[in-house]
Parts: C-alpha cells; sequence; structure tokens
C-alpha cells in the first residue's frame, strides 16, 4: 500500500499545479496546519530534479509568508484563534515555555525551530505573542526555513538520481524513521511545557507560567 502511494505521488508531483500545492503546503503549515510540507517537496524534487532548487525556494518563500501569517495570529489575534489553535494542535501547555525561550534567545529560538523537527507553527504565533521585532522574525524565519528547504532541494539537484534509487530500495524504514522525527518533534515540544525540579534545573523557561506574561 505504501509503494502504491508512493508511486501515485509521484506522479502528483509532476503535475503541472504541484508548485501551486507545494505552496500552499508550506503556508499554511507555518501557521495553523499541523502536516508539514517537507514530503512533497521531496518527492517532487524526486520527480524532477532539475527544478529543486526552484521547488526550495518556493517553499522557503511560501512558508515565511505562512510564518507571517502566525504572528499575525499571535499578535492580533490570540484571544479570539489563538488560544483555540493552540488547543487544538496540542501546544497549550508548551506555549508558556515557547513565550519564554522567544524572549530569552529572540532570533535564534525561531531559527531553532524553523530548521529541525521542532514546530515551526508554535514559535510564530509565539513570536507574534510577544511581539518580538518583526525584522528579526522575518530573518530568522527565513535563515531557518532555507537552511532545512534549500538543503534539500541543493542535494536532490546534485544527487538526485542516486538519492532515488536509495528511496526507492529502502522506502519503508526512509517513511518510518520521517514519521519518528515528526512525531518526536512533536512530543519534545509539547514535554517541554511540563513543569518538575529536573527540567526546571536544566531549563529555566521550563517553569514559565502565561501569568509571566
Amino acid at each position: 500500500m505504501l509503494r502504491g502511494l508512493y508511486e501515485w505521488t509521484m506522479e502528483k508531483a509532476a503535475h503541472p499545479h504541484a508548485q501551486g500545492w507545494l505552496a500552499l503546503f508550506a503556508f499554511v503549515e507555518s501557521s495553523f496546519f499541523p502536516i508539514p510540507p517537507h514530503p512533497l517537496l521531496g518527492l517532487m524534487c524526486l520527480a524532477e530534479p532539475k527544478k529543486a532548487i526552484r521547488y526550495a525556494l518556493i517553499c522557503t518563500v511560501a512558508s515565511v509568508i505562512g510564518g507571517l501569517f502566525g504572528y499575525a495570529i499571535g499578535a492580533l489575534l490570540y484571544e479570539s484563534i489563538g488560544l483555540w489553535l493552540l488547543g487544538v494542535l496540542g501546544y497549550t501547555e508548551a506555549f508558556p515555555w515557547a513565550a519564554c525561550t522567544v524572549n530569552a534567545n529572540g532570533g535564534w529560538a525561531v531559527f531553532a525551530t524553523a530548521s529541525t523537527p521542532i514546530p515551526y507553527k508554535l514559535m510564530t504565533i509565539t513570536a507574534g505573542f510577544v511581539s518580538m521585532n518583526l525584522a528579526t522574525f522575518i530573518i530568522a524565519s527565513i535563515a531557518g526555513r532555507g537552511l532545512i528547504f534549500l538543503t534539500v532541494g541543493v542535494l536532490f539537484r546534485l544527487f538526485g538520481a542516486p538519492i532515488k534509487k536509495f528511496i526507492d530500495k529502502y522506502l519503508v524504514p526512509l517513511t518510518t524513521l520521517f514519521v519518528v522525527l515528526v512525531v518526536g518533534g512533536f512530543l519534545v515540544i509539547t514535554q517541554l511545557g511540563h513543569d518538575d525540579d529536573a527540567e526546571t534545573a536544566n531549563d529555566p523557561c521550563a517553569s514559565a507560567t502565561l501569568e509571566d506574561f
């Protein structure tokens, strides 16, 4: 079944409207959608390696614009939409930690989440909520999103055929690894919201509460 889904997605990845779907996925994932655009980006790069860097740039730009939308939710619509959205995504307990981390580390906090499996959307909403400097937010987002997406684009542009052969051979374990990374990032970010003595000793933001902001 996984192999059939893979082949079907590869066909769709070469579709004329695939770039529009990639941009849409990258945009919404940065602010409220739970599924990351990385699989679609990777499959599109596999389908057409010569366009890999273009796809990575589309993903980067759309993701940063989506991050600005998340920033606006945190800055202007926190009470009406932000609280509800954090609850739906399961980030309510982690939100005070995120707010404290952004205040303490500024752009580095946004850069770290933009370039790792830790959910970027949590930091976009948080950055708006704590009124992070907008220019710093944009620069950190471009750097983080560009790092992760353009790395994919460049690798597929240079090594597209060998990478495709590798994925064709090890599709199931690679898919499992990707799911583990995404779920692991989610679990890390949710657990960081819990408060106990060990966490507080290692991370002063572990004991942060919304009342602090």
